[in-house]
């Protein structure tokens, strides 16, 4: 029984089980508490399920807002293709149709379970990826976020961990197909979430590293990857291109998102009316049309920041704050707030940023190999949000690799190279 309890707990596919089960049971708790209608339509009431749902109806990716507004490339397109196909399939902004989702962002959290096991254990060994992946099935937001967010988050946690496990599994090939498989990952990955280009820099500039007496070959492998990339993207750049006459690479909504984090309501001496409100933006969309709306939204930005480049420092200290412990605030919201809930979350987000900065120092000095695909991560993924604006769910697709470095603070690094600096 022993023998079997710790294979058990030894295998990926079994804690990516586990971490399905404890996802769907979070899914079925709150489901119970709120009503059946309110599910069918209030998840969806934003830009995903809006552009879903007008793919469903054959409208092409458009009406941004349930509005006839036109095309629209504020949103990348994997994750809303795949909602208007569980429409297509359940019914459009039916309960059905939330389950599904739902059931979609639990498979896609758990399964990012098994990409974190293998890229663990080639980098800190067997017992370290094996505790990286109960943490990761007990991560709450790896939990609570599949429900809360009808969103491609937890499509994202699962490309995320796929990439470093790309990353350091190629680390070993010198072959172009799986460059070109490298290179389709990422595609796939930017075309679901363009922030996850973040770390495409620092990812293929480790592996050109890895192999100094070729470096050549390498640069070479990695156009290979590159233009793998392109290839996916291109059809929807050119797209864009067509529909809006400038380019669009990914998506466009990166003014909306500056100026929403940066504007005069943040200012307490402002004299202006500092209000926003979604049907004033909507009908300023509708009104402007996505292009010169978003122009303007930008250039509003770019003026406050300006004009106010001691407060924009201040914001981006509390985003960077916000971004690793949920709240701007930590302090006082724990003490203000009378929630359980929040304040073990607030409690949880401040060990692990402990965690994972001994999991940083750990691998420094004994895995200093793999230390740059990892780091990436925490350091530079978020570097975007700290710009513009944040939350737990901008940060979440590299939890995973987080769990990895607490693993690596409680575990350390248990391989035979462990010491050895490439």
């Amino acid at each position: 029984m022993r023998t079997r309890i710790l294979d058990f707990a030894k295998s990926p596919w079994w804690i990516a089980g586990v971490a399905l089960a404890l996802r769907v049971a979070y899914v079925i708790h709150m489901a119970h508490l709120i009503p059946a209608a309110v599910l069918a339509a209030v998840p969806f009431q934003n830009e995903v399920g809006n552009v879903a749902a007008a793919i469903a109806q054959g409208n092409g990716f458009c009406c941004l807002f349930r509005q006839p507004t036109g095309p629209t490339a504020w949103l990348s397109p994997v994750y809303p293709l795949l909602v208007a196909a569980i429409f297509k399939c359940f019914g459009t902004f039916t309960l059905r149709s939330f389950y599904a989702a739902v059931f979609l962002n639990c498979i896609c959290s758990a399964l990012a379970t098994l990409p974190l096991f293998h890229a663990g254990k080639r980098i800190a060994g067997s017992a370290t990826a094996i505790v990286a992946g109960w943490l990761w099935a007990i991560f709450p937001a790896g939990i609570l976020l599949p429900f809360e967010w009808i969103w491609e988050t937890s499509l994202s946690v699962l490309l995320a961990a796929a990439l470093l496990w790309g990353t350091v599994k190629l680390k070993d090939s010198s072959r172009s197909w799986d460059c070109a498989l490298y290179g389709l990952l990422w595609g796939i990955s930017l075309l679901t979430n363009p922030a996850l280009g973040a770390l495409l820099p620092f990812l293929l500039t480790w592996l050109v590293y890895q192999k100094r007496s070729d470096r050549a070959r390498q640069i070479r492998l990695a156009c290979v990857t590159l233009g793998a990339a392109f290839l996916v993207c291109v059809p929807w750049t050119i797209r864009n291109a067509v529909q809006f006459h400038r380019l669009i690479p990914l998506r466009s909504n990166f003014p909306y998102e500056f100026w929403s984090g940066n504007n005069e309501i943040f200012d307490e001496g402002s004299r202006q009316l500092n209000r926003i409100t979604r049907y004033e933006q909507v009908h300023l969309y509708a009104e402007q049309g996505e292009t010169e709306f978003l122009r303007e939204k930008m250039h509003m930005a770019v003026v406050f920041v300006r004009e106010h480049p001691g407060l924009y420092a201040r914001l981006v200290g509390q985003r960077i704050v916000a971004t690793w412990l949920g709240t701007a605030s930590p302090f006082e919201d724990f003490a203000r707030t009378d929630s359980l809930l929040a304040r073990f979350l607030l409690g949880w987000n401040a060990l692990a940023l402990v965690g994972i900065v001994v999991g940083m120092v750990r691998l420094y000095r004994e895995r200093r190999a793999y230390l740059l695909p990892v780091v990436a991560y925490p350091l530079f993924f978020p570097l975007t949000f700290y710009i513009a604006h944040t939350t737990l769910r901008h940060r979440h697709p590299c939890d995973p690799i987080l769990a990895l470095l607490i693993a690596i603070a409680l575990a350390g690094v248990r391989t035979p190279e462990a010491r050895k600096i490439v």
